[in-house]
């Protein structure tokens, strides 16, 4: 099993920094602003001897007693607790300051293995980066540069010296659900009701979560990965480059994704911008589920407006099963994990080339495509060209002149055939090449 490392510190001294640098990624949002990261953030790490899970965290803050820098050191918190060992972050630059000797001794009754790294050490002299940090009496500092990756590897391998090799198992596919939504409509709310714990950072104020963040879970013996997201404002509401990457990171999720969850607040009206994130979903072809949340308490006419709302502004996502749910009470909750299997089910499905082609036919039979002039496009035979989504591409002749209306025929006569229910399908058409238009043959 692979040891789990754990990224802790004060605000900015470059923990995100390191994680991008441990994981070879640039999945930790990094910036020069205190408190960014606010959740636990997991990644593989590929720095070192062996593969191993590392954490980021949000800068801890031991004094907070309430507000998100409360719940932002209870999550680093928790992270520790699960952690193999930890990493204690300190900045070379600043030297050491009184949040750092509390956060080192609070990580020293953790009981958990603890390395002190000193971090911004680059064109100092080592003894003049680690003079101060002595002091904690935590052993032999080491000195880092996350950003230019100084002493990273060294430290790796010194870290991960303890722990055995991993058996080196392929990790089983399973899916992973990114839930995404407006600022404020639930979304890691509903992610602690899946998860049955409060693992991610539910806080009334919007714009909480900022980055992207992957946890695996396991619900009735199936694995998940879910991925809470930033809140996706309108355009031009996006104005702090902080926001600006945190709407990429989500686009970037839900490209990432196997089954995206669309959450829609039910006491605000379906937005434009609902619109807009789920146009984005089904450009991207990603199997769909939808939870329109806050339903508990809400008035019978309420109910009836949005639900008309949602039919005449995202009809467009017909494919998508729909479910009304409160993520604070864990109501309907159990029943969206169904529709994710599902739909992921029918995003990975395996289409035989014969049945295909069957089906294919018999649409032809009931439906010919129109003429085009004085042809009538031919379709001979279809075969899968991939999956997430299911993409089937068929061949034959003059299909440049199938009209769109006659893909979307053909669609909707895969879907049924196929039971593909919580996914797009995507038709596309291969034209045969004409022997005698070649002037060389």
């Amino acid at each position: 099993m692979k040891p789990t490392i754990v990224l802790v510190g004060r605000p900015n001294v470059g923990k995100s920094t390191l994680f991008n640098r441990l994981t070879k990624t640039r999945d930790a949002i990094v910036h020069d602003m205190p408190g960014l990261t606010r959740d636990r953030h997991y990644g593989h790490g590929v720095v070192g001897p062996k593969p191993y899970v590392v954490v980021d965290t949000g800068g801890l803050e031991p004094v907070a007693k309430d507000g998100i820098m409360h719940h932002m050191a209870r999550q680093t918190l928790q992270a520790v607790d699960e952690a193999d060992a930890v990493i204690l972050l300190l900045d070379a630059r600043a030297g050491l300051s009184p949040q750092d000797r509390e956060i080192a001794s609070r990580l020293r009754r953790s009981g958990r293995k603890l390395w002190i790294v000193v971090n911004k050490a680059e064109g100092l002299p080592h003894a003049t980066a680690v003079a101060d940090f002595h002091e904690l009496g935590l052993g032999e500092p080491a000195a880092i540069s996350a950003a230019h990756g100084d002493g990273v590897r060294e430290l790796m391998d010194l870290v991960l010296e303890a722990f055995p090799d991993d058996d080196g198992e392929a990790e089983p596919q399973h899916p992973k659900i990114a839930v995404v939504g407006r600022p404020n409509v639930g979304k890691s709310t509903l992610v602690n009701a899946l998860l049955g714990e409060e693992r991610v950072i539910a806080f009334d104020e919007p714009g909480t979560t900022r980055d992207s963040i992957y946890i695996d879970f396991e619900r009735d013996g199936r694995q998940y990965t879910v991925i809470d997201t930033a809140g996706v404002r309108r355009r031009g509401k996006v104005e702090a480059a902080v926001e600006k990457f945190s709407v990429l990171k989500t686009l970037q999720s839900i490209e990432d994704a196997n089954v995206v969850m669309l959450v829609i607040d039910a006491r605000d009206k379906v937005t434009d911008q609902d619109a807009h994130l789920g146009g984005f979903i089904l450009e991207a072809g990603r199997a769909l589920v939808v939870a329109i949340n806050k339903w508990d308490g809400l008035p019978a006419e309420a109910r009836e407006r949005v639900k008309r709302d949602f039919e005449r502004k995202l009809n467009f996502l017909g494919f998508a099963k729909v479910h009304f749910i409160s993520a604070l009470r864990g109501t309907g909750v159990p029943a969206l994990l169904k529709s994710v299997d599902a739909a992921y089910a029918a995003a990975m499905a395996k289409l035989p080339t014969p049945k295909l082609t069957r089906i294919l036919q018999d649409a032809v039979t009931r439906q010919p495509p129109p003429r085009s002039g004085m042809r009538r496009p031919k379709l001979r035979y279809a075969h899968q060209g991939g999956n997430n989504p299911p993409r089937i591409v068929i061949h034959g002749n003059a299909l440049n002149h199938v009209p769109d209306s006659y893909r979307r025929y053909l669609e909707r006569v895969f879907v049924e055939a196929f039971g593909l229910q919580g996914t797009p399908v995507r038709v596309e058409f291969k034209q045969g090449r004409n022997p005698y238009a070649d002037p060389q043959r």
